[in-house]
């Protein structure tokens, strides 16, 4: 309590000792405590009024005269609300929902390991081209798919206790693309857009300059540190974000030797797929007296780029008349068993099935001749497609098969195919694909020794825009609070709350599931009509303000999250480098490969 200690101005009156008096006996000291309300002119939160002096007049009581000292002691300022003035919050839904991820927010980061070198294993999640703005439109389709509202969803990811923004730009260009993102990511250097495993100083195009411009990826380090490595993606796995995690190439469209130019290949640089299955061995020829085993696991499409151009390698699901693309006659299919034939190569779901992770050694699965399908059409495959959230499991399965522990690198690549097709409803569909794949990680890994990061490597030019009110279904058009009917735009016609700010603009393909189906038709210019369309189909895709043939990247920051030892440092805004580096941290890659080194 704040003590006032007061000094009456009472006068004290000294009695001269008469005989009279001496037979009334001393006089006693008397206190006397008041209550001061709330409010009062001493204490406005009211206190406790303390007045003393002698009784002077033998009456029993502390007359205003016989006052000699007051000291007022007044009650500290309130610091919370009553039980009653609270009521109002505390039985407010919203209010006990945060309270309670409050709790499990400490409880969460209080289990997180913050020293280096704690993670045994670490898992890279990119939804290639899932800015916000994405992430944000999937949580609400994710929510409303499962009969919720929407808005008050969370992705599996967005539950990690950690989050930040990750810079996208490259080193010569504004707004990003993935070959320099996901070599930032992989190898905590920043480098130009189109090259991929190289720094800065290389060349695009000219093969002479990758020599001594090489950089050092996780997923290497990681192998030679005797973890097990491992690939994944709905992309082909030749494709840029994939192929940074293991090969080094001038121009990430050297996919394989026939997209090479011939001075290229004549001056020996090789082409991205025959790096990946020659990685083991590349590896090895950089560090003298290096021995490690090669990716354990490699799963996604780009069957093309691995097969010579001859019919007579078709694989059963071709769509091609012709699957191959490569023009020096290697089946590199064929080279990947001979090297490894213990490993069981798959291309189709039943063959992926029946994969036993406990005894397989080595997987390596091309589904596709081109990229896989989009998660919204994977059905409609000849031969049949895991999901990412199959694949993602499976691989971990293989991958903890090894008591050191694993990195694995896991793409969700076809969310930046829809959105280059204009067609949100593929990319929110591959963005909760993700979602699950990233709780499939969560479920078989623990945040005590497995450092689980979820990212972009860039994002899209793709708006969620009006005054749609709560519920509105995503992908259809905006309907303002308290209406049923959609709002109108100035030239008098309805609008969908999202869009792109350029591309190919609207296509009305009703429930068509493949997203390319867009690049069939010229871009559309200017507004149309969607009163009587359907927005919320698989084939509708949004319209366009500005017309290309194709939906570009954004230039934005993207989101990172993480969970496990060293998420810690998943915070604010950073260089996309910087991913590297936190998960160097979490694992002591560059520690444990040097000492491999030095033995």
């Amino acid at each position: 309590m704040k003590k006032l200690n007061l000094i009456s101005l009472a006068v004290v009156v000294a009695l001269a000792g008469c005989s009279d008096d001496d037979d009334k006996g001393p006089i006693e000291t008397i206190t006397v405590e008041n209550t001061l309300a709330v409010g009062s002119e001493q204490c406005v939160n009211g206190g406790t009024e303390t007045v003393s002096g002698e009784d002077t007049n033998r009456n029993g009581e502390l007359d205003s005269a016989e006052i000699t000292e007051t000291t007022v002691a007044c009650n500290d300022p309130a610091t919370s609300l009553t039980a009653q003035q609270l009521a109002p919050l505390t039985s407010n839904d919203w209010f006990k929902a945060a309270k309670v991820k409050m709790a499990a927010s400490e409880e969460s980061i209080a289990g997180v390991a913050k020293e280096s070198g704690k993670a045994k294993n670490v898992i890279l999640f990119v939804g290639d081209g899932m800015g916000i703005s994405t992430v944000t439109a999937a949580r609400i389709m994710a929510g409303q798919l499962e009969g919720k509202l929407g808005e008050e969803h969370q992705l599996s990811f967005e539950a990690m206790p950690f989050s930040g923004f990750a810079k996208t730009y490259n080193v010569d260009a504004q707004t990003p693309d993935s070959a320099g993102t996901m070599t930032a990511m992989a190898s905590g250097v920043k480098t130009d857009a189109g090259v991929i495993g190289v720094d800065e100083d290389i060349e695009r195009g000219n093969c002479a300059t990758v020599a001594g411009n090489e950089l050092v990826t996780a997923t290497e380090l990681a192998e030679m540190a005797g973890k097990s490595t491992g690939i994944v993606s709905t992309a082909r796995i030749t494709h840029a974000t994939p192929a940074a995690t293991y090969a080094k190439s001038a121009d990430r469209n050297w996919e394989d030797v026939s997209d090479m130019p011939e001075a290229a290949v004549a001056a020996g640089c090789e082409d991205i797929a025959s790096q990946l299955v020659n990685f083991e061995a590349n590896l090895e020829a950089r560090y003298a007296g290096l021995d490690v085993d090669g990716l354990e696991v490699v799963l996604g499409g780009g069957r093309r780029h691995f097969l010579p151009k001859d019919a007579a390698f078709n694989s059963a699901d071709a769509v091609s008349s012709v699957e191959g693309d490569r023009t020096d006659g290697r089946d590199l299919t064929a080279e990947w068993k001979a090297k490894y034939p213990a490993g069981q190569y798959v291309m189709d779901q039943a063959s992926f099935n029946a994969v036993n992770a406990d005894t397989t050694e080595r997987l390596f699965g091309l589904f596709n001749e081109s990229h896989m399908q989009y998660e919204a059409d994977r059905a409609n495959d000849i031969a049949g497609e895991p999901s990412l959230s199959e694949m993602t499991a499976k691989a971990i399965d293989v991958l903890d098969n090894n008591d050191k522990g694993f990195f694995l690198t896991v793409e969700a690549g076809r969310i930046d195919h829809a959105h280059h097709a204009g067609n949100a409803y593929n990319a929110l569909s591959d963005t909760g694909e993700l979602s699950k794949a990233v709780q499939v990680a969560l479920d078989k890994t623990s945040i005590e020794d497995t450092l689980i990061i979820v990212t972009a490597d860039h994002s899209h030019v793709f708006t969620i825009a009006g005054y749609p009110k709560r519920g509105n279904p995503i992908l259809g058009k905006v309907v303002p609070v308290g209406s049923d009917e959609p709002s109108l735009a100035a030239d008098n016609m309805p609008y969908t709350t999202v869009g792109y700010t350029n591309g190919g603009g609207f296509r009305d393909l009703g429930d068509e599931t493949d997203a390319d189906a867009g690049y069939n038709f010229a871009p559309v210019t200017g507004r149309v009509d969607l009163t009587d369309v359907d927005t919320t189909t698989p084939g509708f895709h949004q319209e366009a303000v500005v017309p290309l043939s194709s939906e570009t990247h954004a230039a934005e920051d993207v989101g990172v999250y993480a969970v496990g030892p060293g998420a810690h440092l998943v915070t604010g805004t950073n260089e996309q480098s910087l991913i590297f580096h936190v998960m160097d941290y979490a694992a002591d890659l560059v520690k444990q490969a040097d000492a491999k080194l030095a033995q």
